[in-house]
């Protein structure tokens, strides 16, 4: 039985050494496309002394008569090179055999022609191979490793996986049913590193410890039950640590809210940051408690900064809240947001039913240009659930009434007042408030073992915090004699968020958990 978990792919310019299958290489391919057969013979055969040496299992690319002529362990093909029944006819018995896969049809022949495992990919762009076929995508992997269910055939994730996006690449391919890849193929992280070694033994940390942990089946969620009264509790004590340390909270966000958002995220205790220029996000990423990213003005400049921003947050474990604002009104704006999810891993992902039936292409709900047509998803609990496990992260759907999921629990919040959809922006708050508090979530969680995970805190309650700490201030600010339309509700809100107490939550907070 090969272990596919670290699956080092290389050729005759870079011959497997054996610092590198000493660091945690469990199997070597030997990929070349220019060489003659002479030539490509020498260097398999190089290889496999080399693999033989450390007890490593050597696959040969494509070239049936190679892997027979130095007996190795198994041959790998890709779409236009000989069929899998072929080859099992003229390989020993025992002798695994690869298939790569970019999509369900490929797969699906792959697994009835009776591949062993797939190479499935490209899940990022890469330099180290000419891409003929799209990007699968980190978030498109899930749905291919959904079909292997009840099957032995194993999955390895191909194309331009890194120490750097690793964590996030096994964390997002998760499929809905759980099903994780089985190893990973890399090339130049490991081959092309000067301390092959190290490189190898940090690339396999990563995989151990994310296996040992509990990310592939809970994904965000932190704990396996909730109850309304816990979920107050810990919403108060996020509420109070925002307060008592002052987090920043780094947003690119909307040009028509960002003062209103500055505002809110002062009131509610944290400290705002509003920079979108992509040479500052690496340093912002350390020093600040969570990200919002919020696409309601889409320009290139701000664009640029998201994608880095993003992949900065999930290096150091910091919560990200996303907003796809008007994600259906245009074709820029979906390609824009699925290339900002499968760069990095949202944490929250924040909309109203008509922009979340757009993320997960669903057609119940119609939306027009930010806002929501109709009357909403006919079941709304089972909608976000399924979205949130897809998503691998927690999900808020806005509305009258906000339905927000970890993938497992459901909280159901009937708080809030239709002041809220008479200002511009109050999504926007939404979400510099959901951010504030993931921000005091992470505090909160600082010194626990969380080395599999991609964020730090209960970013569940985070959610329902920030929510709770919006619609019940709104319905307080309504209550004021001095509010007499939109235009004094705003600043009385702003000013229900600075003096909202722990007792306000508790006595007005109307919450169920399904």
């Amino acid at each position: 039985m090969i272990d596919y978990s670290l699956y080092l792919v290389t050729g005759r310019e870079l011959l497997p050494q054996g610092q590198s299958l000493q660091g945690g290489v469990t199997v070597v391919q030997i990929r070349e496309k220019n060489t003659d057969t002479r030539e490509f013979l020498d260097v398999a055969l190089r290889s496999k002394a080399i693999c033989d040496r450390y007890n490593v299992p050597l696959i040969v690319n494509d070239r049936v008569d190679i892997a027979l002529a130095v007996q190795a362990a198994g041959v790998h093909v890709g779409q236009t090179d000989m069929p899998v029944s072929i080859a099992r006819k003229l390989l020993p018995r025992g002798t695994v055999i690869g298939v790569s896969c970019n999509n369900i049809q490929e797969l699906d022949k792959a697994v009835g022609d009776g591949a062993d495992y797939v190479g499935i990919g490209a899940v990022w762009s890469t330099t180290t191979k000419t891409l003929n076929k799209p990007v699968v995508g980190v978030r498109g992997v899930g749905e291919l490793l959904r079909k292997l269910d009840g099957t032995s055939v194993k999955a390895v994730g191909i194309g331009g996986i890194k120490l750097k996006n690793l964590l996030r690449t096994l964390h997002g391919t998760v499929s809905t049913t759980n099903r994780a890849l089985d190893g990973v193929a890399v090339v130049s992280e490991i081959v092309a590193s000067t301390r092959p070694r190290e490189a190898a033994a940090k690339l396999r940390e990563v995989l151990s410890v994310f296996r040992s942990g509990d990310s592939i089946f809970k994904a965000m969620r932190t704990r396996s039950e909730y109850t309304a009264g816990s979920v107050i509790d810990g919403v108060i004590q996020i509420m109070t640590c925002v307060r008592d340390h002052n987090p920043l909270v780094h947003q690119i966000t909307n040009n028509v809210s960002i003062a209103q958002s500055a505002n809110a995220t002062i009131a509610l205790g944290a400290s705002p940051i509003m920079a979108t220029t992509v040479q500052e996000m690496e340093d912002i990423s350390r020093i600040n408690g969570a990200l919002l990213v919020n696409i309601g003005t889409l320009v290139s400049t701000a664009y640029e900064g998201m994608v880095v921003a993003g992949s900065c947050a999930n290096a150091q474990k910091k919560p990200v809240v996303f907003d796809p604002v008007g994600v259906g009104a245009s074709y820029f704006r979906q390609s824009s947001v699925n290339t900002l999810l499968d760069s990095w891993q949202a944490s929250v992902i924040k909309g109203n039913a008509g922009e979340l039936a757009a993320l997960a292409g669903s057609n119940e709900v119609q939306s027009k240009g930010v806002d929501t047509i109709g009357s909403g998803f006919e079941d709304p609990v089972s909608f976000v659930r399924n979205l949130a496990r897809k998503e691998r992260c927690v999900i808020v759907m806005s509305g009258k009434i906000d339905y927000i999921s970890d993938g497992a629990n459901v909280a159901v919040l009937s708080n809030g007042h239709q002041m809220l959809g008479q200002i511009t922006g109050s999504g926007c708050v939404a979400g510099s408030c959901i951010a504030s508090h993931c921000a005091g979530a992470m505090i909160l969680a600082q010194g626990e073992d969380k080395e599999g995970r991609l964020v730090i805190g209960d970013v569940f309650l985070g959610a329902i915090g920030g929510i709770l700490a919006l619609t019940i201030s709104a319905e307080l600010a309504a209550l004021r004699e001095d509010v007499k339309g939109p235009g004094t509700f705003f600043p009385a809100l702003i000013d229900e968020l600075f003096t909202l107490t722990p007792r306000s939550i508790q006595e007005r907070a109307r919450i169920q958990i399904q």
